[in-house]
């Protein structure tokens, strides 16, 4: 089956209450995973890549690795740029095979915003390329853009944003963070605000970024085994599962995953300080990275069997 576009899986996750999970992909093992999943579950997937994962693997080659799993697939998968820094690279994402691309100027100010996505707008249209955008400000480190406090999105905004710039979808801040430290205090989510801005710009998809749950038995296991993760805190799976039904089609999670493959691996080479076969401890990462992409399948997204 080959890439398709979020035009083709947000309507269906809109009108039935379900989100299209976007996993960060950084190397072949966790492609591997999270298409197994996706196979396993029947449910429809988003692999993204940020432009920290397109220096390490190199454009090329994650291409291909993704290019390959896709080959032998027969769900539906989106290949995504995340926090996509300008419009250069952006136009370089979209000439190079990407189906989907973000534009993040949520750093800058409106106007400059505005400006920046109109332009990957008319550029990725013409080319058959969706467009998401980000409207807001949240707390955590992302690549290139580091906030130390969140900005929620504003709803009026955002149907001035969209309406300008003619993105296809939006990612929103409404208490969210990125990175493994979300929250201090109880977890909240803006809710309020998520239906204002659904209610405002209806059957238009939102995204939800920094929705990683951060398990606390993989924090607990990578301690365990001599890792130094303390007071590491993500946002319950269920009120990410809320927000999917609430016009959310769209739930990036990336810390979940590393969480997983790092605890696995300090516990595998803990118990085994003797072997030095990659694929001895890489094999059972990748199992893991399998494994919490279906409990996010089931749990969070409602995404099994949509495919």
């Amino acid at each position: 089956m080959p890439l398709t576009t979020p035009e083709k899986l947000f309507p269906g996750a809109y009108r039935e209450g379900y989100a299209i999970g976007a996993f960060n992909v950084n190397n072949m093992e966790i492609i591997q995973g999270i298409m197994e999943a996706a196979q396993e579950e029947k449910s429809p997937v988003i692999l993204q890549v940020s432009a920290g994962a397109r220096k390490y693997a190199g454009h090329h080659y994650i291409v291909k690795m993704v290019e390959a799993a896709v080959g032998q697939s027969s769900v539906p998968v989106v290949l995504h740029l995340d926090h996509g820094a300008n419009f250069e690279i952006c136009k370089e994402v979209i000439d190079g095979g990407f189906t989907s691309v973000m534009i993040d100027g949520s750093h800058l100010p409106f106007e400059e915003n505005i400006a920046v996505t109109r332009k990957v707008v008319e550029y990725a249209h013409p080319r058959g390329v969706w467009v998401e955008a980000e409207l807001g400000q949240m707390a955590g480190i992302e690549e290139h853009v580091k906030a130390e406090k969140s900005i929620c999105t504003d709803p009026d905004q955002a149907v001035e944003f969209v309406e300008r710039t003619g993105c296809d979808s939006l990612a929103v801040a409404i208490g969210t963070s990125h990175g493994a430290y979300k929250f201090k205090g109880e977890p909240h989510l803006d809710f309020e605000r998520l239906q204002k801005i659904s209610k405002l710009l209806p059957e238009f998809p939102l995204v939800l970024h920094g929705a990683s749950s951060v398990p606390p038995e993989l924090v607990e296991m990578a301690n365990r085994y001599g890792g130094k993760i303390a007071g590491a805190r993500g946002v319950p799976e269920e009120m990410l599962r809320e927000a999917a039904q609430m016009g959310v089609c769209k739930i990036n999670i990336d810390t979940d995953l590393r969480l997983a493959i790092t605890a696995t691996l300090r516990k595998v080479l803990h118990e085994n300080p003797a072997e030095f076969d990659p694929r001895k401890f890489l094999g059972p990462a990748r199992q893991a990275v399998k494994e919490m992409v279906q409990r996010k399948i089931r749990l969070v997204l409602g995404s099994s069997g949509k495919a």
